[in-house]
């Protein structure tokens, strides 16, 4: 009986030997990426931190406003591409992102932003678990590594912000607009010869075309009716100025127009530019 149990223990360890030798090693993808990764950063002579969870940061502009703290809202900005230069998302000068910093994700950014003041900038490189992993997302394939750069704005504010954008569109385009108490600018281009007075009752008949502050359009009429209850804060701030044969052209920060909320092909926190002819007013 021993005798027969030393020959089945010897035949089992063969087997266990045998199973071990054809037993082939595989990589893990967090060593892939992190080869990937360090081939990129030596080939693009890139100065990188790695941070221990197995992302890679560079600071591009340290930035000149306040220290930003998780408390803190904070607006940015950013771009994804691939490490082979395919871009998955650009960056939209009409609109930005905006939260608090300790709510902001994915979680690489947020560590990569403590290190920048307000108005900096940080190149992240995300490996692929740390991105969309082995599903991907949208257009974006499997396992891939990814590269972006978040910026952050000086301004602390949305509102800040709209109205640095309309200051600078004003500028640069040579316009001459007034501003409203309420952060509207509008240009008057007729002044109107009307008698009725533009109140919440009114019903108008208008021309106008929306567009964004980089002159995409969005949207235009040639006889919109509407009253002031059924448009935009923005409209309702500024049209009660003027009367009937008015043409006007007004800037709106996006927290009189859409706000956070993207509509249709106008992002979140846009200001928007329309030019408006008021045709008549009936109380």
């Amino acid at each position: 009986m021993r005798k027969k149990l030393t020959i089945y223990s010897f035949a089992l360890l063969g087997i266990l030997v045998l199973l071990n030798s054809c037993k082939k090693e595989y990589e893990t993808i967090e060593s892939i990426d992190d080869a990937k990764i360090q081939t990129y950063i030596k080939q693009n002579n890139l100065t990188m931190t790695k941070d221990p969870s197995g992302f890679y940061y560079q600071v591009v502009d340290q930035g000149t406003g306040d220290i930003m703290l998780n408390k803190d809202s904070v607006l940015y900005d950013f771009n994804i591409k691939s490490l082979t230069g395919v871009s998955y998302q650009a960056k939209n000068t009409n609109s930005n992102f905006g939260n608090y910093l300790g709510y902001i994700t994915p979680t690489p950014y947020r560590i990569a932003l403590t290190n920048l003041k307000r108005g900096g900038s940080v190149k992240v490189i995300f490996p692929s678990y740390l991105a969309f992993g082995k599903n991907g997302s949208g257009n974006i394939p499997s396992n891939e590594v990814l590269i972006s750069e978040i910026s952050t704005y000086p301004q602390k504010t949305q509102w800040q912000l709209d109205d640095a954008r309309i200051v600078a569109f004003l500028a640069a385009k040579g316009i001459t607009a007034t501003k409203d108490p309420s952060r509207v600018y509008y240009q008057v281009l007729t002044q109107g010869t009307g008698t009725d007075v533009i109140d919440q009752n009114s019903t108008l008949v208008v021309k106008y075309t929306g567009r964004l502050l980089d002159g995409t359009v969005f949207d235009s009429s040639t006889a919109f009716t509407t009253t002031l209850t059924g448009v935009i804060a923005g409209w309702g701030k500024v049209l009660p100025l003027f009367k009937s044969g008015a043409k006007i052209r007004i800037f709106i920060p996006s927290n009189l127009a859409y706000g956070a909320s993207a509509t249709g092909s106008i992002p979140q926190n846009s200001a928007l530019d329309f030019d408006i002819e008021i045709v008549s007013v009936t109380n």
